[in-house]
Parts: C-alpha cells; sequence; structure tokens
C-alpha cells in the first residue's frame, strides 16, 4: 500500500507513529511525506528527520522549509550568539526569513543537538540535500503525481525536469486550477482552511489535484492518506 501525508511542521514522533499504527502502516508499504517536516512547532521536527533519513520505506520530499532550512545551513557550523551576530547582510535576510517562517524552533533544536553531536546535525543536512522535488507513484490503477505545493505557471507540455525548484515549493494553488488530467497531483503546503472552513484538518479536491495540508502547523491533527483506497486517517 502507498501512503502519503504533509506538513507535519514538528509534530511529535510518538503521535506521528500512533498515526501510522492506525492506519495500519507496515514494513510492506511505502511512505511519501510531502515536505515541511520542520520548522514551527515542537523541536521544529529534528527528532522526526533524525527517525525518518534511517526509515527505509519512507521518503520525504523537500519542501518550502526544509530548503528555508538549507538556505541557513552556514549556521550549523557553530550556532552561537557570536555566531549569529557575526552574519552578513546577505545571510541575516535568510536567517530572518526563516526565523519569521517558524525556524527559530529549528534553529534552537539544531543548536542543542549540534552541542551534544555535531556529526548528527551533518548527517540530516546531507539528508536535507538530496531530498527530491516531486515523485510519481502507482496506487489502486491510479497515477499519482506527489509534490510539495502544487505546480505553479503550469502547463500540460511542459516537462517536471523545467519547473523551478520555487515553482514546485512556494506555489500557492486557486481552486480553479487544473493540473494533468489521467494523473492525480497530491501536495500539501496551503493549509485546507485556506479554501473555507469546511474544509479545516481535512483534504481540499478537485477534479486533478488533491492538496492534503490538514493544518497541522495550525493546531489540526495531520492526515495520512492511503492512495490505494483513498482511505484517509486521523488521531
Amino acid at each position: 500500500m502507498t501512503y502519503v501525508v504533509s506538513d507535519l511542521h514538528g509534530y511529535p514522533l510518538d503521535r506521528f507513529r500512533k498515526l501510522l499504527k492506525k492506519g495500519g502502516f507496515g514494513d510492506d508499504d511505502f511512505l511519501f511525506i510531502l515536505g515541511d517536516v520542520v520548522d514551527r512547532c515542537g523541536d521544529g521536527g529534528v527528532e522526526m528527520l533524525e527517525w525518518l533519513m534511517y526509515q527505509t520505506n519512507m521518503e520525504l520530499l523537500i519542501g518550502n522549509h526544509e530548503a528555508m532550512l538549507l538556505s541557513c545551513s552556514f549556521l550549523f557550523d557553530e550556532v552561537t550568539d557570536e555566531s549569529i551576530g557575526a552574519l552578513d547582510a546577505g545571510q541575516m535576510e535568510l536567517f530572518g526569513n526563516w526565523c519569521a517562517n517558524g525556524g527559530d524552533v529549528t534553529v534552537k533544536a539544531l543548536g542543542d543537538l549540534n552541542k551534544r553531536d555535531p556529526e548528527a546535525v551533518a548527517d540530516i543536512l546531507d539528508y536535507l540535500r538530496e531530498l527530491p522535488l516531486y515523485e510519481t507513484a502507482e496506487a489502486g490503477g491510479k497515477d499519482y503525481l506527489l509534490v510539495h505545493a502544487g505546480l505553479e505557471n503550469f502547463s500540460p507540455d511542459r516537462k517536471l525536469s523545467d519547473y523551478s525548484a520555487d515553482e514546485l515549493i512556494w506555489n500557492s494553488p486557486k481552486p480553479g486550477d487544473r493540473y494533468f488530467d489521467g494523473v492525480t497531483t497530491v501536495f500539501g503546503h496551503t493549509p485546507t482552511f485556506s479554501f473555507g472552513e469546511k474544509y479545516r484538518g481535512g483534504i481540499y479536491r478537485t477534479a486533478t489535484w488533491m492538496d492534503i495540508d490538514a493544518g497541522a502547523a495550525w493546531g489540526c491533527e495531520p492526515v495520512l492518506l492511503r492512495l490505494d483506497d483513498m482511505k484517509a486517517f486521523r488521531l
């Protein structure tokens, strides 16, 4: 079976493992996490990353929050008040943008981990640098395109490889947007309550795409979706 979830944003690892158990996820199944494990809540997703990068039947796609983290990787040579104070203007802009988008909790957690085990932080950064922008999957006899934020400037004649990273991780779709026919595009990034309060904590579907960011960063439980039968699970 193939499962997807998105935008965990520091969701506690112990609760996430309970969610997987509730969804019947096992060793023979595969899970795609559609970006944004980090930032905003809890420990910023650091414990989740430490666990996730050793799971052989799970794959994280890069989201805009992982991209912001990587843009500030210079911080983790040595995270101190002095090192932050020594940043140049360009670095300060990147750092300020990340913190303004919820990166402060992740900075703290990675800084604490760096003091205990700098090699673990280096491993996390190496793991994040290898994350794909998109994946494809077949489940239940249907084809799926998996990406963090949908497809900005979409054209059916455009190759996926022609999209920039920003078009795939920062896009904010509109309800009338239409993507590939015959392939369902699944993504997160935009909390589903953005399309109306009745979608808060749930999934928003159109004819050609599905948004599964249920709003874990905003106090909702994430939704684990099994693509084979479209069954959704939440705690």
